[in-house]
């Protein structure tokens, strides 16, 4: 079935933990100021007062910001969006005004983005436009310009007071030009204990001037202001890459009115039932369901499918998908903040808070090396001049540059923009892996298990056979009870049953799902059951008979459904689905990785030993109850090692949850299936399987790219600045240097992948 509620907000998985953020030492954008971005009120805690904080870049800053948090009474709770810069507070009444004060003591400015939070009683200021990156890399030229003319004034002026007086006054105004912002939060920091890059800068450039290179420290603070909105611009674009999505969707819509004329509207006050209408070459406003045309869609914003989709009357659409071909009306089904497209970004966005297991290493480690490389510095600029006999000059602006040295920036964001170019490269395939944990874990499957209905076939079998096997019973009388439960049921095999007797349906009563064996409900004061082979057995109506036919049906790889009454079987009825095109090829792609797929499905084994051998999978296993299926994966997991599960039904959810992987089916799942997952395929196309797979064996080796990179650019620079002639600009260049690097590195895996 095509599930109308394809992506609901999704909670984290049962077992996805997000570690809150160590507290290392980075980011320090002073001139980073993205447009603000519209938060839907559903994502708002209800009680909270939403802020934006211009600066506030990665989950370093989150942790600042938490800490300076702590001493104030009466904070209840905090929510954070690093991609759109939000923080959300819920504070007793009186304890705002507090709170905000402690945040700007920090070095942050928030803005209110909601009306309460503006009000006059909390004391939050109006929210000032963001500085655009134009007015601001502006501001860093003039102040790389004033530093560069400090550095020709100390070569090639004669020496004098005039020309020392020139040449701290432009080094003064460079200084004051780019690093004012620095300063302050470099400051607060260090009055908390902090060593933050910002702290570290603070106290470079103001030794640097202290004992006299004046355009040494007024080119070092213009150079990583520079640096640092270059690189901020550089992750906005890995973080907010999911959030070129929201444009897709048109901000009008044309709505029909009760009178039955069209009127053009704000896609966001469009009601759900309303209908819409789009013509050939419009995007489509909302999700909905076709009530009128034909028409061929392009779904690939949302589900990565290369190829137009037919849609006709009954079908589902999805904001910002494209119409190709034919005018559509449909019946809106979800409001604008909450489409298929809008939960997408949700989920990337949850996705992007979390914190892969190569991050909180490299996390823990930089919160060690950099105060080890700060005592260092202390000890060479108070040792070395009794030690090694430098000057004490020499002494302290090797331990300057030492300091330069010691910000981990480079390192730290190695990590978080590799993960995020990765999640948003994956949705933009139609995958949405629900943490940068999974997106990490998967490059280590061993084997992959698959349920059979709707993830391995089409899950739209048809009807194609059927047999009264009460010769004393009225045929049509059988039939229409048949269609009548089976109506009732949301299984793709009852549904095909329905649809194939073409009976008018009949009121039923006591309708229970029988996981893993069919249905049963009362018809006409009778109970009767509708389900499979392994129901029957359990009943005791099978006979030698039923089983030879049973038999037949089953070798022609046809799933056969029996309705039985308390004491006999009345009716059977055989059920054929289609592989899908991909997942033969799928299988292949999952073998050539080194991966074993396994099929496990409720249906009979030999049904399932057809279609495993179609779709070309030796380890096939049928007749599983959904506890059966969970006990397989354990076994899988202790055979094989990490074990994925990709499914679509209700009674693959635990299976889904025990995997080390679970995979759902997106277009086909069901709402439970995609809640246990930690990785959604949108549109059912089992070949995003194994390129998951191959996109986190690319995101790890980037990951180890990238550490190694700004680790050995470090220690070349450790080494020259103690033995060598290493200045703190070249520090600083070199430093922000490795930054831009491995930010340019990881926006590789945006990309998407050859033939892909």
């Amino acid at each position: 079935m095509t599930n109308q509620n394809a992506l609901k907000p999704m909670a984290p998985h049962a077992h996805s933990h997000a570690p809150a953020a160590p507290e290392t030492a980075c980011c320090g954008n002073p001139a980073c100021g993205s447009p603000a971005v519209a938060v839907a009120a559903a994502d708002i805690p209800k009680g909270a007062l939403l802020f934006r904080i211009p600066t506030m870049d990665c989950a370093v800053e989150e942790s600042e910001i938490r800490r300076a948090l702590e001493p104030v009474a009466g904070v209840r709770a905090l929510r954070f969006r690093l991609g759109e810069r939000t923080m959300a507070i819920t504070a007793d009444d009186g304890a705002l005004p507090g709170a905000l004060d402690a945040i700007r003591r920090a070095g942050f400015k928030p803005e209110p983005l909601n009306d309460a939070a503006s009000s006059p009683a909390e004391g939050a200021q109006p929210a000032a436009a963001p500085g655009g990156m134009s007015s601001g890399l502006a501001r860093l030229v003039a102040a790389l310009a004033l530093a560069i003319a400090a550095e020709a004034v100390s070569f090639l002026a004669p020496e004098g007071a005039g020309s020392t007086a020139a040449e701290m006054g432009l080094a003064l105004a460079a200084i004051a030009l780019a690093g004012l912002d620095t300063y302050k939060k470099g400051f607060a920091a260090l009055l908390r204990g902090r060593l933050n890059i910002n702290a570290l800068m603070a106290v470079a450039v103001t030794g640097a001037f202290l004992i006299g290179q004046w355009p040494e420290a007024a080119m070092v603070m213009a150079l990583y202001a520079i640096a640092e909105l270059i690189e901020a611009r550089a992750v906005d674009r890995a973080r907010n890459a999911i959030q070129g999505l929201l444009a897709l969707a048109p901000e009008l819509a044309e709505v029909r009115q009760p009178d039955g004329s069209w009127k053009t509207a704000k896609a966001e006050t469009v009601a759900l039932d309303a209908v819409v209408r789009i013509r050939p070459g419009e995007r489509v406003p909302l999700d909905g369901v076709v009530t009128e045309g034909a028409s061929a869609i392009d779904q690939a914003p949302v589900t990565g499918e290369s190829i137009p989709v037919d849609k006709s009357a009954g079908d589902p659409v999805f904001a910002g998908t494209i119409n190709q071909t034919a005018a559509l009306e449909f019946r809106v089904t979800a409001v604008a903040a909450n489409t298929t497209l809008a939960r997408i970004i949700h989920a990337v966005e949850e996705a992007q808070g979390t914190r892969a297991p190569t991050q909180r290493f490299v996390d823990r480690f930089a919160a060690v090396y950099t105060p080890a490389v700060f005592v260092l510095a202390v000890a060479v600029a108070l040792l070395t001049p009794w030690l090694m006999g430098w000057s004490w000059t020499e002494a302290i602006y090797k331990a300057l540059v030492l300091l330069v040295i010691a910000c981990p920036c480079a390192l730290v964001i190695s990590t978080p923009v590799t993960v995020v170019s990765a999640l948003a490269s994956a949705a933009r395939r139609g995958i949405l892996i629900k943490g940068g944990t999974y997106l990490e874990e998967a490059r280590k499957l061993k084997a992959v298990a698959l349920d059979k209905t709707g993830t391995i076939t089409e899950g739209k079998p048809k009807l194609v056979a059927s047999r009264l096997l009460d010769p004393a019973a009225d045929e049509a009388a059988i039939f229409a009870i048949a269609a009548s439960i089976a109506g009732r049921s949301d299984h793709p095999v009852s549904k095909a049953i329905a649809e194939g007797l073409e009976r008018e349906h009949q009121p039923v009563g006591d309708f229970t799902a029988l996981p893993g064996r069919g249905v049963q409900a009362v018809h006409g004061g009778r109970s009767h059951v509708l389900g499979n082979h392994r129901l029957i057995e359990e009943q005791g109506l099978c006979s030698p008979a039923l089983e030879a036919e049973l038999k037949q049906h089953e070798e022609a790889g046809r799933t056969v459904t029996l309705l039985a009454s308390g004491h006999a079987v009345l009716a059977l009825f055989a059920v054929a689905d289609t592989i899908k095109p991909s997942s033969k090829a799928a299988m292949a792609e999952l073998r050539a990785l080194g991966v074993t797929p396994v099929m496990l499905t409720g249906d009979n084994a030999a049904t399932a030993r057809a279609i495993g051998m179609h779709a070309g999978i030796d380890d096939v296993r049928g007749n599983l109850l959904p506890e059966e299926k969970l006990d397989a994966i354990k076994a899988l997991q202790q055979r094989h090692g990490m074990a994925g599960m990709a499914g679509d039904g209700i009674n693959d959810a635990p299976a889904l949850a025990q995997a080390d992987i679970g995979f759902a089916m997106g277009g086909a799942g069901t709402d439970t299936a995609m809640e246990a997952a930690d990785v959604v395929i949108m549109n059912d196309d089992l070949r995003r399987l194994p390129e998951t797979i191959r996109l986190s064996r690319r995101a790890h080796a980037v990951l180890w790219q990238n550490i190694t990179l700004a680790l050995g650019i470090k220690a070349v620079f450790f080494v020259l600045a103690v033995f060598g002639s290493a200045t703190m600009w070249m520090a600083v260049f070199a430093d922000m240097g490795a930054s831009l690097l491995v930010v340019a590195n990881g926006l590789r895996l945006m990309r998407a992948p050859k033939g892909g």
